[in-house]
């Protein structure tokens, strides 16, 4: 009777366990991932491994989140893309990047490939990763469930469909945080092997919680610039003065987000109901994925957005700022649009501006024509230090807060969901704007400071490539014990005046 029992339990538990997963989308995704991977493990073994042959140039497929008018995840990949030309040369390297939508990356990485991603991409990865040598993850959230636990899926997918053929797996520049059990199970098993470089060293200890080896790197946005962007006479002061700006007034920037409408889940039965009715219309992400609703979420997104625009109409008003919002990514059109609404209740109309609207050029640009950042988007920050822009960081999770510390000052990392939003932000530009040329420089020496990490990454890439591929006609001189300034591509010359200054 006793084992008749244990037998019923044993049987109703993995009935249980199969409709849990049955339920969860996310989970399903992640076993076909897996599966999928498998499946092309053993062929690999079947067929013997197939990769890269000396007189060919090396391809690599650059898999990230781009085309969705991100900028920061624009910015980097395309660094990231120039570098890696850089270092593999010109002949000698064959690109291709994922985008999500190609009209939005049209203008983007010139000589290198686009190759449209769909929404349900298991099998599209199946099929398009063993046509390259190997693999670069590019996201920036590259190991983490804040987000879209989908998107970790992908990454991992990429790296773990290239191992399983014996190829190069680089995941360059990534952070790592929380991650749902069923996906960090995921990349335990299938990221080893690869080459892993995060862009902190909080990313590397999480890693190593999982027993996965990585350096620590950095962002790849820093190399960023060009003549139209940073010229005095640019594409940034062209926009301001189409916003209104009479050019000589300081400009104050404020990047809103909505940070509590993460993470997206797929939803089929949302869906389906979304498509008849239009009725989910607001939280639709895209294809089966929505973002995270309710009446908390409300509740705390007005509060951030009334905290934020309140302070942001204080601080402009206090030291006569031309402001300006930003929305660094197409998703965060909804945002602006409520800071916005509020700027409107204070009696004042702000000038809006969407990268939707506006490509990573010319909003990088308007970024470094401000006086004053006040952003809840990790690479507005970062894309500006490089003029020397004071920035305070409304932070929704360990980016900015992991940024503000290694700049020496995590007071200027603020909550999102912190009761003295409001006036903490006040008090953060007092003091930035009353320092504002000590701040210019400590932005300046930590660009310096990160281009040569970013450097000292390209050297890793170089051996770790080199391993798998003795005979790959690398410069003698590149690798780790090169000069790491050699292994970044052309800077522009706003960066090469502060190496110059600070290096």
């Amino acid at each position: 009777m006793g084992v008749g029992r244990v037998l019923i339990e044993k049987a109703v538990s993995r009935a249980l366990e199969s409709l849990r997963k049955a339920s969860d989308p996310d989970r399903l995704l992640q076993e076909a991932m897996d599966a999928l991977i498998e499946a092309r493990r053993d062929e690999a073994q079947r067929k013997g491994r197939r990769g890269w042959r000396r007189g060919r140039p090396l391809k690599l497929l650059f898999a990230g989140y781009v085309g969705s008018r991100n900028t920061g995840a624009d910015v980097r990949t395309a660094e990231m893309l120039r570098q890696f030309r850089h270092l593999l040369g010109e002949e000698n390297a064959e690109l291709s990047v994922f985008t999500i939508d190609p009209q939005w990356t049209r203008s983007y990485f010139p000589g290198v490939e686009q190759i449209k991603v769909p929404e349900i991409f298991p099998p599209f990865l199946y099929q398009e990763v063993p046509n390259h040598d190997g693999v670069v993850a590019c996201e920036g959230s590259m190991f983490k469930s804040k987000f879209a636990s989908a998107l970790t899926t992908m990454m991992v997918g990429a790296m773990g469909l290239a191992r399983a053929e014996g190829k190069i797996a680089i995941g360059y520049g990534g952070e790592a945080g929380y991650m749902d059990p069923s996906l960090e199970e995921m990349v335990k098993k299938h990221v080893p092997g690869s080459l892993v470089i995060t862009r902190n060293p909080e990313s590397t200890a999480v890693l190593e919680k999982l027993g996965i080896p990585s350096r620590v790197g950095t962002d790849t946005a820093w190399s960023f610039g060009g003549e139209a962007i940073d010229r005095a006479d640019g594409l940034g002061e062209k926009l301001l003065r189409q916003l209104g700006w009479d050019g000589k007034q300081k400009v104050l920037i404020v990047c809103p987000i909505n940070p509590f409408w993460w993470p997206v889940r797929p939803s089929p039965w949302k869906a389906m109901i979304n498509k008849a009715t239009k009725h989910y219309d607001h939280i639709h992400f895209r294809s089966i994925y929505f973002h995270t609703d309710g009446p908390e979420v409300e509740k705390k997104f007005s509060t951030y957005i009334n905290h934020l625009a309140r302070a942001s109409w204080v601080i402009a008003r206090r030291f006569k700022l031309f402001p300006v919002v930003v929305a660094m990514e197409a998703l965060d059109r909804e945002a602006g649009i409520r800071f916005g609404e509020v700027i409107s209740g204070l009696g004042q109309s702000w000038p809006f501006v969407r990268s939707d609207e506006h490509d990573m050029f010319e909003v990088v640009s308007l970024l470094r024509r401000a006086s004053l950042i006040v952003s809840s988007r990790y690479h507005a920050i970062v894309c500006s230090m490089p003029q020397g822009v004071p920035a305070i960081g409304v932070t929704m999770d360990e980016r900015i807060r992991n940024l503000m510390r290694d700049r020496g000052s995590p007071e200027l990392a603020i909550e999102v969901d912190d009761p003295a939003l409001e006036g903490k932000l006040i008090q953060a530009a007092l003091r930035l704007i009353k320092e504002s040329e000590k701040e210019k420089e400590i932005n300046q020496r930590m660009v310096v400071r990160h281009l040569e990490i970013m450097g000292r990454m390209g050297a890793i890439v170089v051996d770790h490539i080199r391993e798998h591929h003795p005979e790959f006609p690398f410069k003698k001189d590149l690798g780790e014990g090169g000069d790491p300034w050699k292994h970044l591509p052309p800077l522009p010359e706003l960066q090469m005046k502060i190496v110059e200054q600070f290096a």
